[in-house]
C-alpha cells in the first residue's frame, strides 16, 4: 500500500470507505422496508419481485459495502452501474422509496473518493492548483 502514504490520500481513502458503507447499509436498510414493511402497499409481495429487488438493490449495495472493506473502487463503479436503473426509476416514484437514487449517488461519490485518494492522483491535483 505505496499509494496511501499521504495524509490527505488516507483522509479521502477513509471518507470514500464510509460513503460506500453507509450508503450500502442505508440501501440495504430502505431495502428491507420497500420488501417487507411496505408503507404504500398491504398486499404481500411475491417471491419475483423479492427476488427481482434483492439483484437490483440489495446486491449492489453488499458490492459496495464489499469493495469499501477490500477498497477496490472499480466494484463501487460496478455497484452504482448495476444500481442505477432501478434507482432512476424509483427516483420518479413519490414516497420514500425514491431515496434509493441518494444511496446510488453516494456509491459513485464513494467510487470517485477511492479513486481520486491514490497517492499519484493526490500529487496530480496538487499541482495543478499550484
Amino acid at each position: 500500500m505505496t499509494d496511501l502514504k499521504t495524509e490527505e490520500g488516507l483522509k479521502v481513502r477513509l471518507a470514500g470507505i464510509l460513503f460506500g458503507v453507509i450508503a450500502g447499509l442505508f440501501s440495504i436498510g430502505l431495502w428491507v422496508i420497500f420488501v417487507f414493511y411496505n408503507p404504500y402497499s398491504s398486499t404481500p409481495v411475491e417471491g419475483n419481485t423479492v427476488m427481482t429487488t434483492f439483484l437490483m438493490l440489495c446486491l449492489p449495495a453488499l458490492l459496495a459495502i464489499f469493495s469499501s472493506f477490500i477498497q477496490k473502487e472499480y466494484l463501487m463503479f460496478i455497484a452504482f452501474i448495476l444500481s442505477l436503473p432501478i434507482s432512476f426509476y424509483l427516483f420518479g416514484t413519490p414516497g420514500i422509496f425514491r431515496l434509493f437514487f441518494a444511496s446510488c449517488i453516494a456509491y459513485f461519490i464513494g467510487f470517485l473518493l477511492l479513486f481520486f485518494s491514490r497517492k499519484n492522483r493526490v500529487q496530480f491535483f496538487k499541482s495543478e492548483k499550484q
